[in-house]
């Protein structure tokens, strides 16, 4: 059962609250300067997030797979309840350089019908390996409204971590080309890069893909 099929009242994991070692009541206060600090830190280790452009060749590099799908319930400075499927999405991902795990990136589409503006998620998983699965998974998470100069991060890696309950090879069998599903879990605020502002969310389900291919 996903966590957008879960039946009205029951829930599917536990709250990232409780699942933090049991405390709930874990309070963050760092400085500016040092919430900047590790943002940047954070940023350095992921590789640039990708440029789309509009070719129909890209489009189909990007496109996601069937069932593709990102829920998640925004709250701060972008509030937003978000469900996109495979028509909304796009979808990429890579290993980390250095062979150090995998960058997940869904992006879709968030606005009204005279202004839409596109919001990146990019997870990068370090502990994750070709095929496998795993809980609690450390993971650093930007997020980026494109076309405004804004990005959040997450300050480490043990602010936010996901499950990854499949990961299934897709296509031809030398293509190294994975179905991704899995839960994201933070337990502080993804604070804004260059400001003042942070953007809050308890889990982001997901279904995306992954290509295990060394980008050229």
């Amino acid at each position: 059962m996903r966590y957008w099929d879960k039946p009205e009242g029951e829930t599917l994991q536990k709250s990232s609250a409780d699942r933090y070692h049991g405390n709930s009541t874990r309070h963050y206060q760092p400085t500016t300067v040092l919430i900047v600090v590790c943002i940047l830190m954070a940023a350095c280790s992921e590789p640039a997030p990708v440029a789309l452009n509009t070719s129909a060749e890209e489009t189909d590099r990007f496109a996601c797979i069937e069932d593709g799908r990102l829920v998640v319930a925004l709250y701060g400075s972008i509030r937003a309840s978000i469900d996109w499927t495979a028509d909304d999405l796009a979808c990429t991902g890579m290993p980390r350089p250095d062979d150090q795990g995998a960058r997940v990136r869904l992006s879709g589409p968030l606005g009204t019908a005279e202004e839409t503006r596109t919001l990146a998620f990019i997870l990068g998983i370090p502990g994750l390996e070709m095929g496998s699965t795993g809980r609690e998974l450390p993971t650093n998470v930007t997020l980026i409204e494109e076309g405004t100069g804004r990005f959040f991060g997450s300050r480490n890696t043990g602010d936010c971590w996901t499950d990854v309950s499949s990961q299934d090879s897709v296509g031809a069998a030398d293509a190294r080309m994975y179905r991704i599903e899995g839960t994201l879990y933070c337990v502080s605020p993804l604070a804004e890069l260059n400001g003042s502002a942070s953007v809050t969310f308890t889990e982001l389900a997901f279904v995306g893909r992954l290509s295990w291919e060394q980008p050229e």
